[in-house]
């Protein structure tokens, strides 16, 4: 079993950052790839960004390309997601998920979830 609380979220104005982080428990956080989906007012859960179990390689959705940066310290358990140049668009909650292949969590499966935290950007 793992579980998956995500800090860091808050009110922002456009063009501004944040930097949400994921403390994972469990021991077995450094073979899960991790990955941040959000979803928007009346909007289905979407993909922005995972990256694999050893960091290595990482992924985006087009939207948040250049602006978003995910990363991991599996010494700490901890998924991050640097957003910088944040739009209205942007706002939403965030959810931080777990999976032990990142394609898979790419598509929207995941094996664990957190329960969210909220983003808000100003105009």
């Amino acid at each position: 079993q793992v579980q998956l609380v995500e800090s860091g979220g808050g009110l922002v104005q456009a063009g501004g950052s944040l930097r949400l982080s994921c403390a994972a428990s469990g021991r077995s956080f450094s073979t899960y790839a991790m990955g941040w989906f959000l979803q928007a007012p009346g909007k289905e859960r979407e993909f922005v960004a995972a990256i694999d179990w050893n960091g290595f390689n990482t992924y985006y959705a087009n939207s948040v390309k250049g602006r978003f940066t995910i990363s991991r310290d599996n010494a700490k358990n901890t998924v991050y997601l640097q957003m910088n140049s944040l739009i209205p668009e942007d706002t939403a909650i965030y959810y931080c998920a777990s999976h032990g292949r990142v394609d898979r969590l790419r598509n929207g499966r995941a094996d664990y979830w957190g329960q969210g935290t909220q983003v808000n950007v100003s105009s």
